[in-house]
């Protein structure tokens, strides 16, 4: 069993940055391919960022490449997004997933564990 805790939203200026940070319980978290989804109200859960086990292997929707940058420290069983130049689009809940096996998945029901979620507002 993984347990995920997201932290790091808030509200932001158009422009602006934020570092979203999930922290994970458990130690085969470097065992665990991780992904950050993220959700606007009315709109499906959808991949924004994944990377594999060691973090060789990145995925990056085309909304946020160039922007957002995807990484992990398997010492801390941390996963990290550091999101640059948000846009007002880039509102919604963020989550943080895990999934069994060291390869990235781009759908939510290729990921086993799931954190709770949080909110990241961008004012324009």
């Amino acid at each position: 069993q993984v347990q995920l805790v997201e932290s790091g939203g808030g509200l932001v200026q158009a422009g602006g940055s934020l570092r979203l940070s999930c922290a994970a319980s458990g130690r085969t978290f470097s065992s665990y391919a991780m992904g950050w989804f993220r959700q606007a109200p009315g709109t499906e859960r959808d991949l924004v960022a994944a990377l594999n086990w060691n973090g060789g292997r990145t995925y990056y929707a085309d909304s946020v490449k160039g922007r957002f940058t995807i990484s992990r420290d398997n010492a801390k069983n941390t996963v990290y997004l550091q999101m640059d130049s948000l846009k007002p689009e880039d509102t919604a809940v963020y989550y943080c997933a895990a999934r069994r096996g060291s390869q990235i998945a781009t759908i939510p029901t290729g990921y086993d564990y799931w954190g709770q979620g949080t909110q990241v507002t961008v004012s324009s």
